[in-house]
Order: structure tokens, then sequence, then C-alpha cells
């Protein structure tokens, strides 16, 4: 989306100057090279990803009686032995999988994994289960284990497992994910009554240097998607058109 940004600005000053309109061509050929440089050698990306993950721990002790690790898809893939994980949901599954261990050696502790997420990408099978089946190759006990397979994306994901949070009694939530999604999957729980610790499963650095990146255009589309996700829910907040918000601490 920013290299796409750029380059409209690039055409634009194209075309200003084709129609003899150089002075005008002026402001977004500046632009374009503004916005090439600071986010292709990577300080404005350097600074949109330390504004979603700034804070995040990476572990949690804090355990209570009855506690959920959340765990929110990142996605499948198809490969030549069926559906698996995707590169991206690897990191995330290990959390969940590290955590679970860490409350489970607590006696006295109920420790369950919430594994959030449908087939949004149409492989033939939902993030939910295969997921399951990573977690159990890691150790984690199958009756610890709760599937929530219909989420689409991560508004559907809250909403479908502030429902099953609530009909499990969880007094611990915890929030499993990317430190760049984070920031805006927690705005969602909030929304539907969860109020969920986060526990980052991976991070993300741009890569700063004199020439520019394609890595760094990457980086910056990743926060940027995250940025325009936080904008819409408060607008459609404002204007009413979110679902209603579920009392904060029902749950």
């Amino acid at each position: 989306m920013t290299l796409a940004i750029t380059c409209l600005l690039g055409l634009l000053a194209a075309l200003l100057t084709w129609r003899r309109r150089r002075r005008c061509a002026g402001v977004p050929a500046g632009l374009a090279v503004l916005l090439l440089v600071a986010v292709a050698c990577g300080p404005l990306t350097a600074q949109m990803l330390s504004g979603l993950q700034a804070g995040l721990p990476a572990s949690f002790d804090g355990w209570s009686a009855r506690n959920v690790i959340v765990l929110l898809g990142a996605g499948t893939v198809r490969t030549p032995s069926g559906v698996e994980p995707s590169l991206f949901a690897q990191g995330r599954i290990a959390t969940a999988a590290r955590l679970w261990h860490a409350c489970h050696a607590q006696a006295g502790r109920v420790c369950r994994v919430e594994i959030s997420g449908g087939d949004a990408l149409g492989n033939g099978d939902s993030e939910a289960a295969v997921y399951r089946k990573a977690l159990l190759g890691l150790g984690v006990d199958a009756a610890d284990l709760l599937l929530e397979p219909r989420s689409m994306n991560t508004w559907q994901n809250a909403q479908f497992s502030a429902r099953l949070l609530h009909s499990v009694g969880a007094q611990q939530v915890l929030l499993v994910s990317s430190a760049t999604h984070l920031r805006r999957a927690r705005l969602y729980f909030a929304h539907f009554g969860i109020a969920a610790t986060p526990v980052r499963a991976d991070w993300l650095n741009a890569m700063p240097g004199w020439l520019p990146s394609g890595a760094n255009f990457m980086l910056a589309d990743v926060a940027l998607h995250e940025y325009l996700g936080i904008a819409r829910y408060h607008l459609y907040q404002r204007m009413g058109w979110n679902v209603r918000a579920t009392k904060a601490g029902a749950l």
C-alpha cells in the first residue's frame, strides 16, 4: 500500500509536468521522494512499528485459578502433506504452548488454550483445527483445548471468543498474537467485554540503511493495516455502526 501511494504520487507529478504545471508537480514529487526515503530507508517504518509494539510483554506469570490462553489465527497453507499452520502462525503456536506448560506446572490451576480462527483462506480446514494438531504435538492436553473455528477476521475472533470465554468462566484471559497485531486485537476484545492481557509471540524491526529496502515497504504495510483497523473501529464507534459494546469488565 505504501509503495502504491509512492508510485501514485510519482505518476501525479509526471502528469502535472506533462500538462506544463511544473510548479504544482513539485509537491507530489517531493512527497514521493520523502515517502520513499522515510519508508524504504527505515525511519518512518521503525516509528510505525514502535507505536504498535512498545510495552508488550513476551511472558506472563500472574496465573489465576481459571485461565484461558487465546491463540489468534495467522493463516494456514496447503502443502503436499495437507493443510498446515502458516509461517506467521508458528511463533504464536509456540508461545501459546509455552504459556500453557508454565500455567500447567502450577498446582491447582485450570489452564486452557482457546484457538480462534476459521478457514478464511479457503484451504479446506479451519485455523483452529490445524493449530490444534500442532499444539497436541507440543504436549498440550487435548482436554484443555477449546476451538472457535468460525471467525474470519480479528473482529469475529473477539466476538465469537467472548461467548466461549464466558461459558467456561475464565478469570484470567491471555491474548497471544504478533506484537503488531495485539493493540488492535485488544481493542476489539475490550469492545466485547474481555479484559485480556497481551503476550506477544514475535517482534518486527525495520531495516535501516542508506539504500531503499523492499522489506521496509512490506513492514510499513503491516503497520499501516493495523493503524487503519484501529482508526476504522473508532470511526464506526462514533457513527454507531459497531455492534453494541459489552459492558467493560463483564468478563
